[in-house]
């Protein structure tokens, strides 16, 4: 026996198992009580009336890390319909897309460049090396200061006895 299932549900569930929400099937059918088969047949038929290619759940994960970086490349240029028209032909959806453009972006963040360990000690030594500048640089300030005012004194008191 067939059970018919009211439309109103029908596509509540629908939705559910599409983009964005992408639902998982299994656990809807424990929610529900409706055979899991039931609704991949429902997301099925639901995908090809928009125009989409349905994606078998195993096929999920067919392609390598390279060509998700390709499709994001090609796709970085196009508009949004044809994005759609792109993701149609692959058999995608365009949020995987995006996820992966985020991902990729995202991929050098978390890798930013170990520092090595004599950067401490680096840091150090231009430590003191700054202080050590600025020590003869207060040093040749004193001096200068010293120079005019012995030139000054010579002008006022004219050569001493020492010159």
């Amino acid at each position: 026996m067939m059970t018919i299932y009211p439309d109103e549900q029908k596509t509540r569930l629908i939705e559910r198992m599409l983009p964005p929400q992408n639902a998982d099937v299994v656990q809807l059918s424990r929610e529900t009580s409706i055979p899991k088969d039931t609704l991949y047949g429902w997301r099925r038929q639901a995908l090809r009336a928009r125009g989409l290619s349905p994606t078998p759940a195993g096929d999920r994960q067919r392609w390598s890390s390279e060509e998700k970086f390709a499709m994001v490349v090609e796709t970085a240029a196009l508009s949004e319909t044809e994005r759609g028209e792109y993701c149609r032909k692959r058999g995608l959806y365009p949020e995987q897309l995006e996820a992966w453009r985020r991902t990729c972006e995202q991929a050098n963040a978390s890798q930013a460049a170990p520092r090595p360990k004599h950067d401490t000690a680096d840091q150090r030594r231009i430590r003191e090396l700054e202080r050590e500048l600025s020590r003869k640089e207060k040093a040749l300030a004193e001096a200068a200061a010293l120079l005019v005012l012995r030139k000054k004194a010579q002008a006022i008191w004219g050569e001493g006895e020492d010159g």
